[in-house]
């Protein structure tokens, strides 16, 4: 982390480590000396902050009533909007896991519009390009969008894109570091 402090777990405040023990607890990739990585660091610095924002990411990314292929996609429009270096890192493979196909992450990433065939995709896709870009949706996408997700998922895909914008504006400001070895995907 080249803005943060890298601070050792001890050197966390009592409510820091607190925070920094219920992240950790619920993540797959366990912290090396007091780093968990990503946008954990910062967010942990505000152990209220830190705690309820990633009881929303858990939110988003599990809970949501919006099948998990198109939450990745929304998630890789939105890291390739701000150019988020670390969420693309993290979240490609996720993409991939989850179903999205390779031609259609290849391109988000470069920042091409894919070929989308699949009427979910093409509604995520237009969702989250259009939030970003117009910061708006047209009445075509947004109906689009409730045909495909109803009410209660473009709701949560609206949310998801701004959290994750967070997310990158975070892992931005701060110019969070990939792991070692990780190679820069923009």
């Amino acid at each position: 982390m080249s803005r943060l402090e890298r601070k050792t777990y001890e050197q966390l405040t009592a409510e820091q480590q607190e925070a920094f023990d219920k992240v950790v607890s619920d993540r797959p990739v366990k912290p090396v000396d007091g780093h968990i990585g990503g946008p954990f660091d910062v967010w942990i610095r505000n152990p209220e902050m830190g705690q309820r924002l990633v009881g929303l990411g858990g939110f988003f990314r599990f809970r949501t009533s919006v099948d998990r292929r198109y939450i990745e996609l929304a998630i890789l429009v939105t890291g390739q909007f701000w150019q988020a270096q670390f969420e693309w890192w993290a979240h490609e493979p996720m993409a991939r896991d989850a179903g999205v196909p390779e031609d259609i992450i290849q391109a988000i990433k470069v920042g091409d519009t894919p070929r989308l065939e699949e009427a979910g995709d093409q509604a995520a896709y237009a969702l989250a390009t259009e939030i970003h870009h117009s910061r708006t949706l047209t009445d075509a996408t947004f109906s689009a969008a409730q045909a495909q997700f109803g009410e209660t998922g473009v709701a949560e895909l609206i949310g998801l894109c701004g959290f994750y914008g967070l997310v990158s504006m975070t892992l931005n400001g701060f110019d969070v570091d990939l792991p070692d070895g990780a190679t820069a995907p923009f």
